[in-house]
């Protein structure tokens, strides 16, 4: 047993919920406890990954010290560790400080009742690369997408998610999760829409906490899934299924009750996450990452601060999507950055209508009526122009299809110009959608989607419309931008050299 291990020269302090978890294995409850082993059940990820730091997560079996190690090269192993307590369905995360920059580590993963002074044979494994400081202009790769087991589209009996695979073999530095990673609001069968064999997840639309920490669950069983967040650092924002369709603060009611279900979904959300959470902003979902001199990137909350869908977006009274405070951030941040590549994820489109106007729109664009979001988009990308930001790129999801657009959205300022790049699904029920709104000014440079009569037929057929994306900055500068399919097949391609 370990009573005092040092980290960078300071004691192991004792992490939040410790001491009550340490009376209960020290028989306070009743009984005396030995030291026991507890299983990591649903693999390890990484996260808020630093030039200096790195989060770790996992979920235990039962109540028990999550305990991990850094090795890097040379040097003492960092660890630490926190308590996985039953109110996070025993899921924990960890903070590991004091790495150096632009460097490879592996870790161990292993929860006990007790701290160990060596990892056990069992211990889980991972593995991340430090980003470079923000002076250094390196190279960078990270893979995108969203959109996991809808539809009753789900986990293949025999392949899994297959497309995790092809993304595991671009060896991104990260990934990106755009939302819908899971979908609380519907059933995965035994027989798939496809026709095929799944493993059906036995679970109802999601009421409670614990529902929602069930299809988490579901999903991080699948072996594949696991191998890339053991392997990469993990980045993720939510989107409407990870509560239920098209929601928001004002319209998240269970069907046929009062109750209403962000909170719970945002809670397990978190839960399932290695996403550090602030006293001073509890709940924040969006932040933003550096890596090196060409890339910044800005993950945005959709859900969480948006106006009503069905109100309308009047411009002397406009809607707002992102709320005040996040909205601000994102200016400030944004317009300050000396990044080369400025890359906002967005969970739902700019320039994809989606949803319906009597329903009101689910995302920035109106399709032409009076709901969206839109008024508020044009707000930011004019204050951007303003403030002379260039190399300015969108990513975006929800609508299960791919697809590229260049908008010039302001016509007696053509030189500014973006990019919006949509992906998904990445193994969900895919969509023909080829109406745009042309607010923006978009030229359609891609397009990727099954056609107007021509649903998959299996999934091996699926796999062609299934697809993520790519972006690969090199220490140039030049950005590749890649969208590939479930097999890894490249299915677009374009480079871009910053202005």
């Amino acid at each position: 047993m370990l009573a005092h291990r040092t980290q960078m020269g300071a004691p192991l302090s004792r992490p939040p919920g410790l001491s009550l978890l340490l009376a209960l294995i020290t028989g306070l409850a009743g009984g005396l406890c030995q030291a026991a082993a507890v299983p990591i059940t649903h693999g390890v990820a990484s996260g808020e990954i630093r030039p200096t730091s790195v989060l770790i997560w996992a979920r235990a079996a039962d109540a028990a010290l999550l305990q991990v190690q850094v090795l890097g090269p040379g040097g003492d192993p960092q660890r630490a560790a926190a308590a996985a307590e039953a109110a996070r369905d025993y899921t924990a995360r960890v903070q590991i400080r004091g790495l150096r920059p632009d460097t490879a580590y592996r870790y161990l993963v292993w929860a006990d009742t007790e701290l160990l002074d060596t990892p056990p044979a069992a211990a889980r494994q991972g593995s991340f690369h430090t980003p470079p400081p923000p002076s250094r202009p390196a190279a960078v790769r990270f893979a995108w997408g969203g959109d996991l087991g809808g539809q009753n589209i789900c986990r293949d009996a025999e392949l899994g998610y297959p497309i995790v695979q092809a993304i595991r073999e671009t060896k991104p530095d990260f990934f990106l999760a755009l939302g819908d990673m899971i979908y609380a609001d519907h059933p995965c069968r035994a027989e798939g829409a496809l026709g095929n064999a799944q493993i059906a997840s036995g679970l109802a639309p999601a009421r409670r906490r614990s529902d929602y920490w069930a299809h988490w669950k579901y999903q991080r069983a699948d072996g594949g899934l696991q191998q890339l967040l053991a392997e990469t650092p993990y980045l993720a924002t939510w989107d409407d299924h990870e509560v239920r369709n098209n929601f928001g603060p004002l319209h998240d009611l269970a069907p046929g009750t009062d109750t209403g279900l962000l909170p719970a979904g945002l809670r397990a959300f978190l839960d399932y996450h290695p996403i550090a959470e602030s006293a001073r902003t509890p709940l924040r979902i969006y932040r933003s990452l550096r890596w090196g001199a060409h890339l910044e990137l800005f993950v945005l909350d959709t859900r969480q601060y948006r106006d009503a869908n069905s109100a309308p977006d009047h411009r002397t009274r406009p809607k707002t999507l992102l709320g005040r405070e996040q909205l601000s951030w994102l200016k400030t941040r944004v317009a300050a950055s000396d990044a080369t590549w400025k890359v906002i994820a967005s969970s739902v489109p700019l320039t994809v209508p989606t949803s319906s106007r009597d329903a009101g729109r689910d995302g920035w664009a109106n399709g032409g009526d009076d709901t969206g979001f839109e008024t508020e988009l044009i707000d930011l990308l004019a204050h951007l122009r303003e403030a002379g930001v260039r190399n300015l790129l969108f990513l975006s999801g929800d609508v299960h299809f791919a697809t590229v657009l260049r908008l010039a959205p302001f016509a007696d300022t053509p030189n500014f110009r973006l990019y919006e790049y949509v992906s998904g699904p990445l193994h969900a029920g895919a969509y023909p959608r080829d109406l745009l709104d042309h607010s923006l000014r978009p030229e359609r440079l891609f397009l990727h989607d099954p056609g107007a009569g021509e649903p998959p037929a299996d999934v091996a057929d699926a796999l062609r419309w299934f697809n993520f994306g790519e972006l690969a900055i090199a220490a140039d500068g030049v950005l590749h931008s890649r969208l590939r399919d479930a097999t890894g097949r490249l299915l677009y391609e374009g480079a871009h050299r910053p202005r």
